[in-house]
Parts: C-alpha cells; structure tokens; sequence
C-alpha cells in the first residue's frame, strides 16, 4: 500500500503537464484571502483611531470644564446623550455610513474611581446590540473636583467583508456587527 503511494506521488512530480494550475489554484485564494485580510485590518485600525482620537478629545473638554456651562442654559449637563454627541462630533470617520451611524451604536460608561481601593470596570462591556431591545446606558456618573473618573467607550460597526479573512474571525451580535472599546482615564480639574 505504501509502495503504491509513493510511486503515485513520483509519477505525479515528475509529470510536469497542468502543473501551474495547480499551484495557482492553491496560492490565489490564500493570496486573496491575505489581501482582504489587510483590507479589513486598515480600516478596523483607522476606527479604532478615530474612535481613540474622539474619546482623548471629549476626555479634554470634561476634564477642563468642570462645573462650566457648555450649554450656556445656567446648568451643567453631561449626561451620556451630552458626550455620546461630543465623541461623535470628534471622530469623523466613525460618523459614516447608515448602519455605522455613531449615534446609534455608540454607548458609554463613565464611573468614579477609587485609586486607593481599585476596582476596575466590569470584563462585560456595555454596547449596543441594535438586535435586542433598547437598553438604557449603565453606570454612567459624573465626577466631582480631583476625583479620578474613567470612561470607557464602545461603538459597533459592520466589518467591510464579513465572510472572509479577518471580518470571519471576529466575534459577532446578533446583528452581524462588531464591537470596539476605546477607555481613558482622567481627573477632573477643579473649578
């Protein structure tokens, strides 16, 4: 039985008629898998950029502006709504597209932080799964002076190719879309 396998493979790798079609069939799709693989890559990189970018720039705004009118309305309102809005305004690419709509699949988590009796936030992200019922948004506080906060930002978005490279392997809602977490921390600065 073994003799007769090897003779086949010797007979087949010295028979050197249709040999390229073989290989090309081989080596294309995982050359093309690759590709779209690196397709996907760049744009997941260039949101989470964005997304990282939007949140810094917001993180500024409320550490710097503690106790100032931003609406000029005689209050101070930063509610989820409040900076959901100032993240989307501040990561423009983020804010393309009908179903990558930021306004809509992006939740926010903002606690207040103990540094001398640390507990982190949660392993269970708080997102948006556009499948499900509304939720309302959980634990979100605003701080007081030189107390440290931490907020943490997901956003969820429809992977460019969702049945090949890199878009298969990512883990999926019920809705087909992937998340993305961005968190900073921050001190607010006192009035």
């Amino acid at each position: 039985m073994i003799q007769r396998i090897a003779h086949r493979l010797k007979r087949f790798t010295k028979d050197d008629e249709g040999h390229m079609l073989i290989e090309f069939a081989i080596i294309v799709p995982v050359i093309f898998s690759l590709f779209l693989a690196s397709v996907e890559f760049g744009i997941y990189s260039m949101r989470q950029m964005f997304l990282d970018r939007g949140l810094d720039m917001t993180v500024r705004v409320i550490r710097l502006n503690t106790g100032v009118d931003l609406d000029n309305n005689g209050e101070v309102d930063l509610d989820h709504d409040t900076v959901k809005q100032m993240i989307c305004d501040n990561s423009g690419f983020l804010n393309t597209g009908s179903a990558n709509n930021c306004d809509t699949t992006l939740r926010l988590e903002m606690v207040a932080i103990d540094p001398f009796n640390y507990v982190g936030l949660s392993e269970d992200t708080d997102c948006v799964d556009v499948s499900q019922a509304v939720n309302p948004p959980r634990g979100f506080t605003n701080g007081a002076e030189h107390e440290l906060m931490m907020l943490r930002a997901c956003v969820k978005f429809d992977p460019v190719f969702p049945t090949t490279g890199l878009g298969r392997a990512f883990e999926k809602d019920g809705a087909g879309q992937v998340s993305m977490i961005s968190m900073s921390a921050f001190v607010q600065e006192p009035v």
